[in-house]
């Protein structure tokens, strides 16, 4: 009888539910915490930059009030090109980054020139307008940034030191503790 007792304890058909509900569970606990992590890529990732050395390419495009702006003319400034899009959610995400590292060392030399990639010039602005950017947005709708830097990978920025060379380059988003390792020792020479 004492066999039978236990058999009901350990009925396989009660112990199924059991395992699928506590696995269903585990599943979802980890989908929920990925989705958690997942929402705020530009705070703790960055790519790393890569050191190159070419001379920076000749471009002239229109900012936001369709007046012509030429890179060049911002010689002998560190300048650091950023190419975005408004659709793009890494690019969204370096954007506060980005705009408060302009705003801190904007004084040393630094100038940071934004270059969307192709959007109607409405939803640049207001793209602007809703993330509070304050650096020269440049409009690019022939994508003539992404060829020149012969790379169509979004974000993409560059480096440009005082002689115009392009030292540095990243594929991806940037946090600010990378831009001031790589480019605030920059500012200081």
């Amino acid at each position: 009888m004492e066999n039978q007792t236990i058999q009901r304890k350990f009925n396989k058909n009660q112990f199924i539910p059991l395992v699928l509900i506590g696995s269903g569970l585990i599943i979802l606990g980890l989908l929920l915490a990925r989705a958690l992590t997942s929402t705020t890529p530009a705070l703790n990732y960055s790519v790393v930059p890569s050191e190159v050395n070419f001379p920076a390419p000749k471009l002239v495009l229109n900012d936001l009030n369709g007046n012509l702006v030429n890179i060049a003319d911002y010689q002998p400034k560190i300048v650091m090109i950023n190419n975005w899009a408004t659709w793009c959610p890494p690019c969204k995400a370096e954007m506060p980054t980005l705009e408060k590292y302009y705003k801190a060392h904007s004084d040393q030399g630094f100038m940071l020139l934004g270059i969307e990639a192709g959007d109607p010039n409405k939803d640049v602005a207001s793209f602007v307008d809703e993330l509070g950017i304050t650096f020269p947005i440049l409009i690019d709708p022939e994508t003539t940034s992404l060829t020149a830097f012969r790379n169509d990978s979004l974000p993409s920025s560059y480096v440009i030191d005082r002689n115009g060379n392009v030292i540095l380059a990243w594929t991806g988003p940037i946090n600010r503790d990378m831009l001031e390792k790589y480019v605030t020792p920059l500012l200081e020479q």
